[in-house]
């Protein structure tokens, strides 16, 4: 990933989490490796943020700094939600399904948010079914709580870009953050998880330390 018609408005499911940081899912999960409810956890955020915005905002803006449009970076969230759930029910070891997500330009804002709904509960529910040895490849082997994290990451990550350019104030919130830059990266910085994964990203400054114009995550698991 670099900087991956009705018009109802999507609602966090009242029967899920309802938590939009990973610090509460660490309660009924233990403090154990990142899993579905921190992706539920993550688009309990998204829906929140972006849910009450459908109608009000103007969607064909760019998403910050991408030059994706808004509504173009969310249907690129829900893609890249729904290969990573594919990803988990075929343990491909070699290379990704070759499948595609098309949402039609005719559908809304609200539509593309139950998109990603759906494909962010899809691979909440690959990651709940997973057992903890699967290996499926993502640019070489990757384990269930590397797919978690690149499913935050992208649900984060890309409602950030997408609030930039709607014009809502949103930051990536602590513990979901801290979660990700602690599974996927290896020299995260000091300072507010949510400002380090932003930087990390190439989002911004942190501390002095300038934006960043590329950078890699810690993605392939060694065995043994």
């Amino acid at each position: 990933m670099n900087a991956d018609t009705r018009e109802d408005t999507p609602r966090p499911d009242p029967s899920g989490t309802t938590t939009t940081d990973a610090t509460a899912v660490a309660a009924t999960t233990g403090g154990g490796p990142m899993g579905g409810d921190h992706v539920r956890a993550a688009l309990d955020e998204v829906l929140r943020t972006l849910g009450p915005h459908t109608h009000d905002r103007d969607w064909s803006a760019p998403a910050g700094p991408l030059e994706w449009s808004c509504r173009e970076t969310a249907v690129h969230i829900a893609h890249d939600l729904l290969a990573y759930a594919g990803q988990l029910a075929a343990r491909p070891a070699d290379r990704y399904l070759p499948l595609d997500l098309t949402v039609p330009p005719a559908a809304g804002p609200a539509e593309v948010l139950t998109v990603v709904t759906a494909c962010a509960r899809l691979l909440a529910t690959a990651l709940d079914a997973a057992p903890s040895d699967l290996r499926a490849w993502h640019f070489g082997p990757f384990d269930p709580p590397g797919f978690a994290a690149m499913g935050v990451s992208e649900l984060l990550l890309h409602t950030h870009d997408i609030a930039l350019g709607l014009g809502l104030p949103w930051r990536p919130p602590a513990g979901l953050s801290a979660a990700v830059l602690d599974r996927l990266t290896v020299d995260a910085p000091p300072g507010d998880p949510g400002d380090v994964l932003l930087w990390h990203t190439g989002r911004g400054e942190l501390n002095g330390r300038p934006r960043r114009s590329s950078w890699t995550w810690r993605t392939a698991v060694t065995e043994g």
